[in-house]
């Protein structure tokens, strides 16, 4: 992009032959067509090229040496309303040993915030139903105890007494929440 732009602006100059105010002029150009993750994107594209091109000597000193990344603007998590909570927890069909599995993980990862590759990881051993916490071990192999709620408690129950074993149909299995073909559940398949 930036070389056949440099092919309309100067012509008679090659990518080496560049200076911080024709990176500028570039990025001046193409700033109302583009976000500015887009621009960051490849700024660190002409960056690397340029860093590349000096430790080659192909150029002097590097044209995007001054040059600071576009700001972006801050992102915020979404969150759900309390209806589609309501929704979000009612669709699975409890009458069945998946859904009960399903509304189970749902309560759970509600109830205690955990994230979706550290419920499809937990073990029965990390589970303390009496105590009401979860031993969790998530990012940077860091391990804590996290509380749930006497709501998700009751799930626990229920799908430990009437849909675990039937899922896993005479497998042995140490994983809480378990496939028909045995195992864990993955990221994917939650």
């Amino acid at each position: 992009m930036f070389a056949r732009w440099l092919e309309v602006k100067r012509p008679e100059a090659s990518l080496y032959d560049v200076a911080p105010h024709d990176l500028e002029a570039y990025f001046a150009d193409r700033h109302d067509q583009t976000k500015a993750s887009s621009a960051n994107r490849r700024l660190s594209v002409l960056k690397r090229f340029y860093q590349l091109a000096l430790r080659n000597r192909h150029v002097a000193k590097d044209p995007c040496l001054q040059m600071a990344s576009a700001r972006q603007p801050l992102r915020f998590v979404h969150t759900l309303s309390e209806a589609q909570v309501e929704a979000l927890l009612a669709a699975p069909d409890v009458s069945t040993p998946l859904g009960l599995r399903e509304r189970t993980m749902l309560e759970l990862m509600y109830a205690s915030g955990l994230r979706v590759s550290e419920l499809v990881a937990l073990k029965l051993v990390e589970m303390s139903l009496n105590d009401g916490v979860v031993r969790v071990t998530g990012k940077g192999a860091k391990t804590r105890l996290v509380p749930f709620g006497q709501e998700a408690r009751l799930w626990i129950e229920r799908y430990l007494a009437d849909a675990r074993g039937i899922i896993l149909d005479g497998q042995v299995d140490d994983a809480l929440f378990v496939t028909a073909r045995g195992g864990p559940m993955t990221r994917q398949m939650f």
